[in-house]
């Protein structure tokens, strides 16, 4: 199957500095919404000015990529939070502002639809095909699980985890009757199966181990996809090692975990990780079944300096020494914003990235 949108991007983008000040000062829902809503028209603009073939909202009415979630499900403390530990340039320190992601103290309860306050203005004002973002169920149990508390109301991170599985299902088949084009998973917590501190944080932690606990985790999201899949709508995974403050958590290529996951996973698109060493070789891409489609994260979206669109292409022919050119496309490797804080580069910054893909994906699959 041909990659459509050639020229992607993982969802999120910087917050400006009105809508900051404003979620700090605490402004009311109703000046929060007409900056939410300039702000996104204005992205969207943008968007369709550097070429991308695919819109987003920016996820901007969002605290973090998952807060669609938190936000409408009681029975989060978002006031406390599990311990991880984050590194940049290497060098370990302590986790960033949104790293707070709260924990289960209650059984759950869905207040809401998760992205009913976004999808009605984004079909309204994209200039084209748009894509909509949910967390995988998968994030919860290992970030929001905490000893002592959650399991008071949830015996195992399973039971957590299957609680959690009916509310993502549920808004996957509401997007896809909706007639969303492009329905992204945002699932980074895979990538706890390819670093070795983190299998054995879920040996230690989670009390689990890792091989079983990557069957159960393909299980809950293919339950999630279950009943959503349709024509005309594109179904897509993301998988990072972590973007916060361009900081990350995780390392290591996608080996250990590709031929269960790339073969398993019940959707048609993988956006990938490549962007540094951290990501390892394109060989595991052997694994990716000829009915889907990779979108290559080579462009980075934790720092300023702008990649050489010479060596991008170099990749993307690397790459396609495993899967062929038709079903690739380029996309930065994370969003520019997972926490509302985002990462530590300028909005020209973004864009300039932004506008590389759109020129090198131009260039490659002219």
């Amino acid at each position: 199957m041909a990659a459509p949108y050639r020229a992607d991007h993982v969802g999120s983008l910087l917050r400006p500095p009105e809508l900051l000040a404003a979620r700090a000062d605490g402004a009311d829902p109703e000046r929060l919404r007409e900056i939410e809503d300039r702000h996104i028209l204005r992205v969207l603009a943008k968007q369709r000015e550097v070429g991308l073939d695919i819109y987003t909202d920016g996820e901007l009415r969002r605290r973090n990529f998952m807060s669609d979630f938190t936000d409408a499900v009681a029975g989060f403390d978002l006031g406390d939070a599990v311990a991880r530990a984050w590194q940049a340039g290497g060098e370990a320190g302590s986790a960033p502002v949104s790293s707070v992601t709260g924990i289960v103290t209650d059984r759950l309860r869905q207040l809401r639809r998760l992205t009913a306050h976004e999808l009605p203005f984004l079909k309204l004002h994209s200039p084209g095909a748009f894509k909509v973002t949910l967390p995988s169920a998968n994030q919860f149990p290992a970030i929001a699980f905490k000893r002592g508390v959650t399991d008071r109301v949830y015996p195992s991170h399973s039971a957590l985890l299957w609680d959690i599985v009916p509310i993502i299902r549920d808004e996957l088949q509401s997007l896809a009757a909706e007639g969303v084009p492009y329905i992204q998973i945002d699932a980074p917590r895979y990538s706890y199966y390819i670093d070795p501190r983190w299998r054995d944080y879920i040996r230690r932690e989670m009390g689990m181990e890792p091989g079983a606990a990557l069957d159960e985790a393909i299980r809950a999201d293919n339950t999630c996809l279950g009943g959503a899949r349709r024509p005309g709508v594109v179904f897509a995974m993301h998988l990072c090692r972590g973007n916060n403050r361009s900081h990350w958590y995780a390392e290591g290529g996608y080996d250990p975990i590709a031929e269960k996951l790339f073969g398993g996973l019940q959707v048609d698109r993988f956006l990938l990780e490549y962007d540094d060493e951290r990501s390892g070789t394109f060989e595991p891409l052997r694994f990716i079944p000829p009915d889907k489609s990779v979108v290559l994260g080579l462009v980075s979206s934790k720092h300023p300096r702008l990649e050489s669109m010479r060596d991008l292409i170099g990749r993307i022919e690397e790459a396609a020494r495993y899967v062929p050119l038709e079903r690739l496309a380029l996309s930065p490797q994370c969003g520019f914003a997972s926490t509302m804080e985002g990462n530590l580069l300028s909005e020209d910054d973004q864009w300039a990235k932004l506008r590389l893909v759109v020129e090198t994906a131009r260039e490659v699959w002219r």
